[in-house]
This record gives C-alpha cells, structure tokens and sequence, in this order.
C-alpha cells in the first residue's frame, strides 16, 4: 500500500476557478448540477463512513502509479481528498458546482484541479497512471451509450501502464434487496435516519434507489437512478474501448470476488 508521495504530473484541463466533489455514491455529475446539488450541503454528513473511505483510499494508493491520478464526479472530495493528503496529484471531473465549491472550501482542496463538466466526455487534457470512479457512480450515466463513451475517453487518457477502477452493485445483489422490501439503514445517528429503498427494472437494465432522510423537524425523499450492468457486460464494454480485465476484488477492502459478492471492484488496463 502507499503510504506518502510526491506525485505532480501532467495537468488536466484547466478547472473554471469556481468555489468547488467525493465522487462516492451520487455525488456523480452524471444527473447535472440540480441533482448533485441537492446533496451538497449534506454530502459529507450524511454519507461520510470512514471505514469504507479508508479501505477505498488504500486500495487505489495501491494501484496509483507515479503519475496523477483523475476522479470521475469527484463530488466533494471524500476520496480524492485523502489521496491527495498522501501526495498524489489528483484531478477530478464534476458537474455540480456546489459540489465543486464543497471540496474546494475544505482544507487542501484548493491543490485537486476540478475540470467542470459532463464525465461521459472526460473533458481533461493529459494522461493519468489511475483513473477512477467510486460508489457506483460510474452507472450513474444515462445509458450504455453514454458508459461506452466514457469508457472510449477513459483509454485515451491513461497512460501505458495505467489502470481504470470502478466498482458496482451486482445486478443478482439489487434484485433480492429490491424484492426483500426491506430497507437499507444507510446512516443513523441523533440527528437523522437515512434508509434506502431500490426498485429494480431489469427490462431496461435500470434501477433507482430512494433515500429517506429523517431528521427532527423534516423527511426529505432523495432519488438517484442508475443504468447499470452485469461484470460481463462491464469487461464487453471495456474491451470495445481497448481496455481489458486485470483484477475484480469483492470489496474494497481486498475480499476475493465471488458469486455472492454484493458488489464488486473492478480494475481495468489498456490491452
């Protein structure tokens, strides 16, 4: 695992100068600004699990190479912040420029360059040993068209020996919690309770997950729809992209993938 670096390599596109995203579940820029806006304040408190955080950083400080490294809806920094604090030279893509302007007031965050824009284009300029999406956020994009895209993008810019991470519900997994009707506890403390329902459409290989925050004076209803996809179909994409399969974990952090796997981690290089 790396421990500290002192990695500063080719720039991405220069990010708009705007008070600046953790790309980790829905802080994806794939819903435009309006939807990641609605997390922005919250973001952090709500979603923030430093175990999971922890686990992700040390994982990706593994697979990072010497160059920098480029987060797709980089949200509010959550991961992208502490592979900074390592001395990475991270990048990131995002729509939601509340997003942005959270990440950017945070301490060292004035160091990550944040290119705004849609992630499906990847609009930087450069190379990247690592590039990478967290949180399901990757399947956040509109259709398999939109994925493909990105995944095309994704090739061109990383550098020869550089590796494409990203992880995913399994389409088995979403089923049986969508057909169990049973809840997700996803955050409870003494000021909220966030539970998330997920309705499953395997038709239009779509799902969408609904959190409800409880808090003391309110309930709000969050929506957040994916577009998602087997292992299997992933790896076709990524081969139509000129990338292949090298590793797939069960988790971040280093479980062995399985058919039982809730989900999966999955690292990709140029073929």
């Amino acid at each position: 695992m790396s421990t500290t670096h002192d990695h500063r390599g080719p720039t991405a596109a220069a990010p708009a100068d705007v008070p600046e995203s953790g790309g980790d579940r829905h802080a994806s820029a794939a819903h435009g600004p309006g939807y990641a806006d609605t997390f922005a304040a919250d973001y952090d408190r709500w979603f923030g699990k430093p175990g999971v955080t922890g686990a992700t950083v040390d994982t990706l400080a593994a697979l990072a190479g010497d160059g920098p490294l480029l987060e797709l809806g980089i949200g509010t920094g959550r991961v992208a912040l502490p592979l900074a604090g390592r001395g990475f030279d991270v990048h990131g893509v995002e729509a939601s420029f509340a997003m942005a302007a959270r990440l950017r007031s945070k301490p060292g965050g004035g160091t990550i360059q944040v290119t705004p824009g849609d992630f499906s284009e990847v609009p930087v300029t450069g190379t990247f040993s690592l590039v990478y999406a967290v949180g399901g956020t990757f399947f956040e994009l509109a259709d398999h068209e939109a994925q493909q895209r990105c995944l095309s993008a994704v090739a061109a810019h990383l550098e020869p020996a550089g590796v494409l991470v990203l992880d995913a519900h399994l389409p088995e997994a979403l089923a049986v919690a969508a057909a169990s009707g049973v809840p997700e506890v996803v955050s409870e403390t003494d000021e909220h309770l966030i539970l998330c329902h997920r309705r499953i459409d395997p038709s239009t290989r779509t799902y969408q997950s609904h959190y409800l925050v409880h808090e003391a004076d309110r309930t709000r209803h969050l929506r957040v729809h994916f577009h998602y996809a087997s292992p299997g179909e992933l790896d076709t994409m990524a081969e139509r992209a000129g990338l292949r399969l090298r590793q797939r974990l069960g988790s971040w952090a280093g479980a062995p993938f399985a058919r039982d796997s809730a989900y999966h981690v999955s690292v990709y290089e140029l073929r």
